[in-house]
């Protein structure tokens, strides 16, 4: 029986969206996750962008896995499309990711920053995060929200993103006295 599986490493974790069969923590090797993205729609606009999450080469990244079922995984993927593609800055990519409760190995569909792009906005350093994150606004809201509540659900799950912890320092100092 062929399972359908998608991989979720920034709001796709807690909102998926879509309804699944179930989800499980899940990593992906080669790539990481960051804040690497301009976001001119969700969390800014062209003239102010604000930055989401992309992920980039190198390292592996913790996230959630959701299984969907074949009568779902149309719907599904042309949600996702018209949710992550709305600029075209993520590559659509089937990876193998690890399970991380069973252990067990799956391909899985997940959206890898195009670093070709116009929007892909590399390494920035915390200065440079903290602007964009501090002005962006979009369609989906403020990007302060977004990175809190990415790191939020992130230590939830027992993950410990060091980039995310630094920047939500400087956001909200009183974050550090959260993450012990």
């Amino acid at each position: 029986m062929k399972q359908f599986w998608v991989f979720g490493y920034g709001s796709l974790m807690w909102r998926p969206g879509f309804a699944y069969l179930r989800s499980e923590a899940a990593r992906v090797h080669g790539y990481h996750r960051s804040l690497c993205v301009y976001s001119y729609v969700h969390r800014g606009t062209p003239e102010e962008p604000g930055l989401v999450l992309g992920l980039d080469r190198g390292g592996s990244c913790h996230g959630m896995a959701f299984e969907v079922s074949a009568e779902n995984w149309e719907s599904t993927i042309a949600y996702l499309r018209a949710r992550e593609q709305v600029t075209s800055v993520y590559l659509e990519k089937r990876k193998s990711i690890t399970l991380l409760g069973s252990r067990l190995t799956v391909e899985a569909v997940t959206y890898v920053v195009d670093r070709a792009h116009q929007q892909y906005a590399g390494v920035l350093d915390d200065d440079a995060l903290e602007r964009h994150v501090r002005s962006g606004i979009g369609v989906s809201g403020h990007c302060t929200d977004y990175v809190m509540s990415t790191l939020a659900h992130l230590r939830e799950m027992n993950i410990h993103d060091p980039a995310l912890e630094r920047l939500a320092q400087r956001l909200v100092p009183q974050a550090a006295s959260n993450s012990s």
